[in-house]
C-alpha cells in the first residue's frame, strides 16, 4: 500500500489556506517527495528518515524549491536522491549554498544528485519524465510503483504530454492556479476544467487539484468550488488541502 500525504499545496506563497508545494509518497522500502516548497519542513512529522528518500524537483520557480533550506530539519540517514532536470545540478548548488543556506556538501547526510533523463539510475521503481507547458522548463512526473501509477503534473498549461502522462493513472496530482471558467493565465496553468479535462481524456481514476494560486484562492470554501466545477468533467475530484492523505 501507499500512503500520500500533501504537504503543500498553495502556488506562489504561504498564506492561511496551506504552504507552497511538496507532497510525500511513502512505500514501506522507501519515500518519495515530490516538490520542495514550504511544506517540506513538515516532512519530519510524517517520517522517521528510516528509509531512502527521493526528492523530485519539477522546476526552480521558487515555490517549488524555497524550503529546501530545510532539509537540515532530517536526518536521512538511508541517503537523499535528488532527481532534477539537465543542466540543473549547478542551479541547485548555487541556490543551496551560502550566504543562503547550508551548502549541500555540509548536510549531514549523504545526498546524491541525479539529472534527468539517466533513465540507467537503479530507481526501486519505475519513472517517466515528459516536459510540460510552462513559462521554465518543467518535468512532469510518472510514477509506477508496484500496480499503481501516480502523475504529478504541476505547473503547466494544458497538453500532450500532461495527458500522455497521466495516462490510466489510479491518482493524477494537478495543479489548479486559475479559478473556474478563468483563461488569464491558459499559456502556462490550469483552471479545474482543464484539469478534469486531462484526468478525463487520460483515463485516469482520481484527480486532486493542488497547487491553489494564494492569491487567488484565499480560503478552503474557493478550493471546494474548484472541485465542483471539474467534478462536472471528470466525477472524481477532489480538492487537495494540507494534511490530505490518499491511500492506494
Amino acid at each position: 500500500m501507499l500512503k500520500i500525504t500533501l504537504l503543500g499545496t498553495n502556488g506562489w506563497f504561504d498564506s492561511i489556506t496551506g504552504s507552497t508545494p511538496s507532497i510525500l509518497i511513502e512505500h514501506n522500502d522507501y519515500y518519495i517527495v515530490l516538490d520542495a516548497g514550504n511544506g517540506i519542513s513538515k516532512l519530519k512529522k510524517y517520517t522517521n528518515c528510516d528509509k531512502p528518500l527521493y526528492l523530485f524537483l519539477s522546476h526552480f520557480h521558487i515555490d517549488h524549491i524555497s524550503g529546501l533550506h530545510t532539509l537540515l530539519l532530517n536526518n536521512f540517514s538511508k541517503g537523499l536522491y535528488i532527481m532534477l532536470q539537465k543542466g540543473g545540478e549547478e542551479i541547485l548548488k548555487n541556490f543551496m549554498n551560502a550566504p543562503f543556506t547550508v551548502p549541500l556538501k555540509k548536510l549531514p547526510f549523504n545526498t546524491e544528485i541525479i539529472e534527468v533523463p539517466n533513465l540507467s539510475y537503479p530507481f526501486p521503481f519505475n519513472v517517466t519524465f515528459l516536459p510540460l507547458s510552462h513559462s521554465s522548463y518543467t518535468l512532469g512526473i510518472r510514477l509506477e510503483i508496484g500496480d499503481k501509477i501516480i502523475t504529478y503534473s504541476t505547473d503547466t498549461s494544458y497538453c500532450f504530454n500532461a495527458v500522455k502522462l497521466a495516462k490510466n493513472a489510479d491518482l493524477l496530482i494537478s495543479e489548479c492556479s486559475m479559478k473556474s471558467q478563468e483563461t488569464t493565465d491558459a499559456s502556462i496553468h490550469l483552471n479545474p476544467e482543464l484539469a478534469a479535462k486531462i484526468a478525463k481524456e487520460a483515463c485516469a481514476t482520481k484527480l486532486i487539484l493542488t497547487h491553489f494560486d494564494a492569491n487567488r484562492y484565499s480560503s478552503m470554501e474557493e478550493r471546494i468550488e474548484a472541485a465542483l466545477a471539474s467534478n462536472a468533467i471528470f466525477n472524481n475530484t477532489l480538492a487537495g488541502y494540507d494534511g490530505l492523505e490518499i491511500k492506494l
